[in-house]
């Protein structure tokens, strides 16, 4: 072989080489990154919970939310939350006080602290606001900051009481585990239960976008393809989809399932498909 041929030689097998590496990386760092999703999933759950919690105070009837295994129509605000609402300023103040130690609530998570309510009107009355705000408030031992406020639209097309939420959150997990930062704009729509008192049989429909940054500090943008099923009785939503994606990277579809009651997700990536558990 002459020189320039084995020159020639060199230079392909390098080549070959460089392609099969190269190959060979790509499938060793396939993206199985699910964390921004599993993250944008405990914001969601989170602050819709809080929403639900206020409702229930609100209404005066702490026997109707969230009806767990062993009781029925039994409180989430189990006898450690103190209400307190006072309907002397303008606008009106709701207190929910959950002490300054761990209570186990009725849904088998662990609060303390306080959800602190100003509100211009009943829940169901068009055009109403309610701000929620917190005070040293802990679920699980997650810290949860920010605002939530929620404007009621009035009856839409369909019938049903529409609301615009907003919220401006952030929740700095439990043991050192990072901070998420959550801001969201929806639309709720309640679908059943507006005309029976009891909240457990409620359902609504949510819809809208929402960013942030991950517990990694990296960002993510969401949008709901399908709307998010959440009903009252259940723990988390229980359908519905939503594309996420992170920053640098493919986006992610989230599908939350088809209506059964349970806390799992999967997210696919790049045509692959993992499943999540909900917190």
């Amino acid at each position: 072989m002459t020189t320039k041929n084995t020159i020639k030689y060199i230079m392909v097998v390098a080549a070959v080489g460089m392609l099969f590496t190269s190959c060979r990386r790509d499938k060793d760092e396939k993206d199985t990154d699910t964390s921004s999703a599993s993250d944008n999933a405990l914001a969601e759950g989170t602050y819709n919970d809080v929403n639900n919690i206020a409702d229930e105070a609100a209404s005066g009837n702490l026997t109707s939310y969230l009806t767990p295994a062993s009781a029925e129509n039994k409180s989430i605000l189990t006898s450690c939350a103190t209400i307190t609402h006072d309907t002397t300023v303008t606008p009106r103040v709701l207190t929910i006080d959950f002490g300054t130690a761990n209570c186990l609530c009725n849904d088998g998570r662990n609060r303390r602290g306080i959800i602190t309510v100003t509100y211009s009107g009943q829940y169901r009355d068009s055009a109403s606001t309610h701000t929620i705000s917190f005070t040293s408030y802990y679920v699980n031992d997650n810290q949860i900051l920010g605002t939530k406020t929620v404007t009621n639209n009035g009856h839409n097309a369909a019938g049903h009481l529409s609301y615009t939420i907003n919220v401006n959150g952030q929740i700095i997990k439990a043991s050192g585990g990072g901070t998420i930062n959550w801001t969201s704009t929806r639309t709720r729509e309640w679908i059943v239960g507006e005309s029976t008192l009891p909240w457990n049989d409620d359902v609504y429909l949510i819809t809208g976008s929402a960013n942030g940054t991950n517990t990694a500090g990296n960002s993510f943008n969401v949008t709901i393809t399908s709307a998010l099923r959440k009903e009252i009785g259940c723990r988390h939503i229980v359908s519905g989809q939503l594309t996420l994606t992170p920053s640098g990277k493919p986006t992610r579809y989230v599908d939350f399932g088809t209506g059964t009651c349970d806390n799992q997700a999967t997210v696919t990536i790049n045509g692959n498909v993992y499943n999540i558990t909900l917190n």
